[in-house]
């Protein structure tokens, strides 16, 4: 089976407003974003949504278009590998051309499992068929209490862990933050911190010390992800498992040399940067080395449908994340990602991504077509 097109729907949609305590601010209002569509000789066709809350991805929706594009016309699309191996050549001198392989990388997953008539973790091979989450806001509190209030709020609605994201809180308020949502939720409820990548080696130590006193799971990028010598002292002084490293520029290879210094503990991936292809390759580099991969949000649906199919296929990751609101990065299908009665997540069972696209909602939000 040949990819014969590509073509991506620009859509213009409203995301809610959020107001962030650190230095970017608030998100919400309009963004542009879009639905990737890539066309079979069979009549088949594999999609992928594209960008996320934070702003507009019309320079991402062109690099698919320029770049990667040309590269899959006329391809079988199950040289996924040749494709992979592409990677560092496609890119250059440049930005690394991963978030827009990617989300091609995502819709020719779709289409094989459209074409075996297989769910993609069947193609990846099952390894089970639902998966617990962590519930997560961005960082809207600057205070103790705001984030007391939100961890209780979250225990009522079901959900059994809770990520936190401090933002721009000087280290006493964390410390003191901390503790509080500890006392709060209670020892039953899972807690993580994620200052994404804020702080240096002092001020992650004082903080990983809160963190080792109250039980959290893990302590998410504390400092940037080449801070090596800083990473070593973390994971030597603190009990609290480090799990590194959401950055953009943190991709295979460098997942590789972690795994070369022996630490941190936790590696985190997503479809979003790796694809289906690669993130299931980190996995089952970590697995060898009984290292978790927790794979984190993707930043809208069908890349996110990706990252729970590649759970499904794997045993070293706990948790699927689970970002609120909603919202803001669920759109442009027929039936979101929902949590089930027993507050988890099931596998998805259709064919594919097992997602439908909303068309009506699309042709509604429509503002231009790429091809």
């Amino acid at each position: 089976m040949k990819v014969t097109g590509i073509s991506i729907d620009v859509v213009g949609r409203e995301v809610p407003d959020v107001r962030i305590h650190d230095h970017r601010g608030g998100i919400g209002g309009k963004v542009r974003n879009g639905v990737l569509r890539v066309q079979t000789d069979e009549g088949i066709e594999g999609h992928c949504t594209v960008g996320d809350r934070s702003g507009d991805a019309d320079t991402l929706m062109d690099r698919i278009v320029r770049e990667v594009g040309p590269r899959v016309m006329g391809m079988d699309v199950g040289e996924r590998e040749k494709l992979w191996s592409q990677l560092d050549s496609m890119g250059g001198h440049g930005a690394p051309v991963h978030p827009a392989w990617s989300c091609v990388d995502v819709a020719l997953w779709d289409i094989a499992g459209k074409a075996a008539g297989q769910p993609i973790h069947r193609l990846l091979g099952t390894a089970r068929y639902e998966s617990e989450v962590y519930a997560t806001y961005p960082p809207r509190h600057a205070d103790a209490a705001g984030f007391v209030e939100e961890g209780l709020e979250l225990k009522s609605e079901g959900f059994n862990a809770y990520k936190i994201h401090p933002g721009a809180m000087a280290t006493k308020g964390v410390v003191e933050m901390v503790a509080a949502v500890r006392e709060a939720v209670g020892d039953e409820m899972t807690l993580m911190l994620d200052p994404n990548n804020g702080y240096d080696l002092r001020k992650a130590l004082e903080i990983g010390r809160a963190l080792d006193a109250n039980g959290f799971f893990w302590f998410e990028d504390p400092v940037p992800w080449n801070d090596f010598e800083a990473i070593r002292e973390l994971s030597a002084r603190l009990d609290t498992p480090l799990a590194m490293s959401d950055t953009v520029a943190f991709l295979f290879n460098e997942t590789a040399h972690y795994v070369k210094l022996g630490y941190p503990r936790i590696v985190r991936g997503t479809a979003r940067k790796l694809g289906i292809t690669g993130l299931k390759k980190l996995c089952g580099l970590l697995e060898g080395f009984r290292m978790n991969c927790e794979i984190g949000m993707a930043g809208n649906t069908l890349l996110n449908a990706a990252n729970l199919h590649v759970i499904m296929s794997i045993t070293n990751c706990d948790y699927f994340e689970y970002w609120m609101p909603l919202a803001a990065h669920q759109w442009g299908v027929q039936e979101e990602i929902k949590l089930n009665e027993r507050g988890v997540l099931d596998a998805p069972m259709g064919p594919g991504l097992g997602f439908d696209l909303d068309e009506d909602w699309i042709a509604a939000h429509r503002v231009a077509v790429l091809d």
